[in-house]
């Protein structure tokens, strides 16, 4: 059933580890990066929400959020099959909104399938197993240029006019292939429930105009349940500092462990294949820490889990900066893992464990919080307004964090990590007023 999540996360994979690269490349202020990178929220936002409640109200022979999935699906493998080709900052910003668009016209009805399939109580399993997917198809994505240049000999110097490497372009392209067929083989292989003569009748009975779809998704923000609420803060802190780790890990990793910030220096293009080498790694870690973590959070509660792996992931960024040149060669083992940079950087582990546990928990323990407090005939406008609460902290950072990387960080990217790191343990934090739902307590609407 998780499988197109594999194929949707080797997607925005890509986008993490390439995107600040590719805008760099094409010679990208370095202050304008999160206003570059504006598409993912900004679709987020306006698309998510609104496909969610459509997919609520969607009932057709293929099903109720199987449409969603296969328009998403092209419309990513097209921005992926393009990006690469970017000639310049206006052309790759534009397909990354296309790309964004195809993305999250996806994500949401994926989410609100999994709840659909799954009974309450196994909603944990399934959305810390699609946590896992998620983890082994960033770990894939990153790897991928990696992997070109180290098991299949590709040249990492080699480069187009516009100083996009050979090994971006093709695994863009592996990344098409794999969103489509993907999403298509979930969609073939695990059919949607059937709809209940009930569901038809409530979807036959409500209105289909775009004004009834906003104000649906108007009154279930003003019903929003209690542990929604209370994540909102948790959201703010969490996906603003990841949003300044993505712009910025490659750029920091640069100056502290390669000592340069030439954006077209064969160190800075080491420094990119190290910082997608440690997001590969952590985000393995993520994908096993993903399983382990189910006990875990039913013993503890999602909430607390949480919580101690966002400390955790705070704590690693803000070590990140302090991590200097390599000190020696790499071990075999990372070698043939086609992670060598990252093997002679060893001190790098430490802080990719606590993002491998922070991002594992990102992906699985706030949906499951989710899942046991919302009615299930909202699950697809509820999901997407909990997108609402990752997209508009992004937003935000895409608006102000220019400003203050220029005058309150000095320009630096190793400070923005460390800013980054403080405010995933402001996030850890607010976990401490975040209640596991009961679900005997779980709304109903009729």
């Amino acid at each position: 059933m998780n499988l197109g999540f594999l194929g949707l996360q080797f997607s925005f994979g890509l986008q993490q580890g390439n995107m600040v690269p590719i805008y760099s490349w094409l010679g990208a202020d370095e202050a304008s990066l999160p206003l570059l990178q504006l598409a993912g929220p900004m679709t987020g936002l306006l698309i998510q929400p609104l496909v969610g409640a459509l997919s609520d109200r969607t009932d057709t022979r293929f099903g109720r959020r199987t449409p969603y999935f296969l328009i998403g699906a092209v419309l990513c493998s097209l921005g992926l099959f393009l990006m690469p080709h970017s000639s310049s900052l206006l052309m790759a910003a534009s397909l990354l909104w296309l790309l964004d668009a195809g993305n999250n016209t996806t994500m949401e009805p994926y989410r609100a399938y999994v709840s659909d399939r799954l009974n309450p109580d196994q909603h944990g399993i399934g959305f810390l197993s699609q946590s896992a997917f998620t983890g082994l198809a960033q770990f894939l994505a990153f790897l991928s240029p990696s992997i070109l240049v180290y098991w299949f000999g590709f040249d990492r110097n080699a480069v187009d006019e516009h100083n996009i490497p050979t090994i971006t372009h093709v695994s863009f392209l592996i990344g098409a292939v794999l969103s489509i067929t993907t999403i298509g083989w979930s969609v073939l292989r695990v059919r949607e429930l059937p709809t209940t003569e009930e569901d038809k009748a409530r979807i036959a009975a409500a209105p289909k105009s775009l004004g009834a779809t906003l104000a649906e998704i108007g009154q279930a923000i003003v019903e929003m349940p209690k542990a929604m609420r209370q994540m909102a803060w948790m959201s703010l802190f969490q996906w603003y500092g990841f949003s300044i780790y993505w712009s910025y890990a490659s750029l920091s990793l640069a100056r502290s462990a390669f000592g340069t910030a030439d954006k077209t220096s064969a160190a800075f293009r080491d420094a990119v294949l190290t910082t997608q080498q440690l997001g590969a790694f952590y985000n393995l870690l993520g994908f096993i820490a993903a399983f382990a973590m189910v006990p875990v959070a039913r013993r503890l509660g999602a909430s607390l889990t949480h919580m101690a792996c966002l400390a955790l992931c705070g704590l690693g960024m803000v070590a990140l900066p302090g991590i200097g040149p390599s000190t020696g060669g790499a071990p075999a083992i990372f070698t043939a893992m086609a992670m060598p940079e990252l093997g002679s950087h060893l001190a790098l582990l430490i802080p990719a464990l606590g993002l491998g546990l922070g991002w594992a928990s990102i992906m699985g323990n706030p949906y499951v919080i989710l899942a046991g407090s919302i009615p299930p005939e909202r699950t697809g406008v509820y999901m997407g307004i909990f997108n609402m609460m990752i997209v508009i902290p992004m937003l935000i950072n895409g608006l102000t964090f220019g400003w203050i990387y220029n005058h309150v960080l000095g320009h630096d990217p190793r400070h923005a990590i460390t800013f980054a790191g403080g405010l995933l343990l402001c996030a850890a934090a607010t976990m401490f007023w975040v209640k596991n739902p009961n679900a005997a307590e779980t709304p109903h609407v009729a």
